[in-house]
C-alpha cells in the first residue's frame, strides 16, 4: 500500500485516523483549551519552577512552542510581515522563563518500538525565571 511522508502507516489507514483526530479535537476544544492553560500554567509557577508539556500532534506542539517563546521574550514574526535587511524585528517582552529544551524530547527508536504510541509524543521544557 502506499505510504504517506514519514509516516509508516499506510495511506488507506492513515486519513481515517487524521479526520477523527481532527474531529476530536474541534468537538473537545482541546486547542481552546491548551490556550487557556499554557498562560496560567506559566504564572503559577514559582521562580525555579519547572513546567513541562508532552504534545501529540503538530497543532498542539506549535502552540506549546510558540507559547514557551513568547513567556522567554522571543520576538515572533507573524507570517506575511517580512523585514528588509535594514529595519530590526518588534522590541521583545521581558523574559518570565527560560527554555530548557531548545528542541523537543523525542522517544528513541527502542521505546517507539515497545511503545508505538510514543512516536508522536514531544516533551518541552521551561523554568521560571
Amino acid at each position: 500500500s502506499s505510504e504517506r511522508g514519514r509516516s509508516k502507516q499506510p495511506l488507506s489507514l492513515y486519513k481515517p485516523s487524521a479526520a477523527l483526530q481532527a474531529l476530536r479535537i474541534a468537538v473537545n476544544d482541546e486547542l481552546g483549551a491548551l490556550e487557556q492553560v499554557l498562560p496560567a500554567a506559566i504564572n503559577c509557577l514559582a521562580p525555579g519552577g519547572r513546567l513541562g508539556v508532552i504534545s501529540f500532534h503538530s497543532l498542539e506542539d506549535r502552540m506549546v512552542k510558540q507559547a514557551f517563546r513568547k513567556a522567554a521574550g522571543k520576538a515572533e514574526v507573524e507570517i506575511g510581515n517580512k523585514y528588509d535587511q535594514w529595519s530590526l524585528p518588534p522590541k521583545s517582552p521581558e523574559p518570565k522563563v527560560k527554555i530548557i529544551t531548545k528542541r523537543p524530547i523525542v522517544a528513541e527508536d527502542q521505546e517507539r518500538s515497545e511503545n508505538p504510541r510514543s512516536r508522536s509524543a514531544k516533551l518541552r521544557f521551561i523554568e521560571k525565571l
